[in-house]
């Protein structure tokens, strides 16, 4: 057995893509933990509250979507991202919310900085609000998990 992604590997993991995917996930996340280092030291978020926990969450909430692996979320990560959240939409829709997150009707790619500077701003964008809504109903299924509980003669129509 070898340590691999902090936990120890049998050789079937869940996770795929060898060990070029996993040194290049590694190495993406070093750079957005450096990004989130910027973050944590700019006063402009210093009176943020679990401002470490939300850009945690961010993180992989981003690496998840990147579909490239070159730390930009493109068009077809945008897609997915939606698409996994029960949201499909158009193109054009999808080309309207990426110019809302990064502010420049011509980008074709949302960048961690741009993705962080919208779920903490205080521009209510499209994205931000599908995202948070998203992070609220996981939450709640939380909640409801777990043995389902065990009925009586008296539950019976």
């Amino acid at each position: 057995m070898k340590l691999i992604c902090n936990t120890l590997c049998t050789g079937r993991c869940l996770r795929t893509g060898g060990k070029a995917f996993g040194l290049l996930k590694s190495q993406q996340e070093e750079k957005l933990d450096s990004i989130n280092q910027a973050f944590l030291s700019d006063p402009q978020y210093a009176d943020e509250e679990d401002l470490a926990l939300k850009l945690e969450m961010f993180k992989k909430k981003y690496m998840e979507f990147d579909l490239n692996d070159k730390g930009d979320i493109d068009m077809m990560g945008l897609k997915q991202m939606l698409e996994k959240l029960g949201l499909a939409k158009t193109h054009l829709e999808l080309k309207k919310i990426m110019s809302e997150v990064v502010g420049d009707a011509s980008s074709e790619i949302i960048s961690y900085k741009d993705f962080l500077n919208m779920m903490l701003g205080k521009r209510n964008a499209i994205l931000k609000l599908i995202l948070m809504f998203e992070g609220m109903g996981k939450e709640q299924e939380q909640k409801d998990a777990g043995p389902p509980r065990r009925k009586t003669l008296s539950d019976l129509p």
